[in-house]
């Protein structure tokens, strides 16, 4: 039996981390529990003292195929590259030249959000080519 399941990270700001991997992946933000207009709301409510209202994010598929990705507040900061990273498929189906324009094109609008440009792969062998960026807190992902 298959399972659900959530992609976790560890990060200095969640809600920062949230807002960018939404507009990344064409999530959106988990909404509030029902009842509540906002999470501000819902976290006073539970007794969440201000400072702590960023603790913890998470966005959502719209469509509800993909899984829950959640963003939780850590002391330390990432200090060496991630054993699991998230392949963004930004050019499925394309080959060659077209490809690397899609990915590229993506690659311009994700350094928009805050994400940086680590390294391009050229097509080769079995890679197709690809784009290595990093999140705003400097968590690796690829474009694909």
């Amino acid at each position: 039996m298959a399972r659900q399941f959530q992609v976790t990270y560890d990060c200095a700001d969640p809600g920062a981390q949230a807002e960018f991997w939404a507009a990344a992946l064409g999530y959106r933000l988990q909404p509030p529990p029902e009842g509540f207009p906002d999470w501000t709301a819902a976290l006073t409510a539970w007794g969440v003292p201000p400072e702590h209202h960023n603790d913890r994010s998470a966005i959502t598929d719209p469509d509800g195929d993909g899984p829950r990705v959640f963003f939780q507040k850590v002391p330390e900061p990432k200090t060496a590259k991630n054993r699991v990273h998230l392949d963004v498929r930004a050019a499925p189906g394309l080959t060659g030249d077209e490809r690397m324009a899609a990915l590229e094109a993506e690659a311009d609008r994700l350094t928009g959000l805050g994400a940086k440009r680590f390294a391009r792969v050229e097509p080769g062998g079995l890679d197709m080519g690809h784009i290595v960026m990093t999140d705003p807190e400097g968590n690796e992902f690829c474009l694909d």
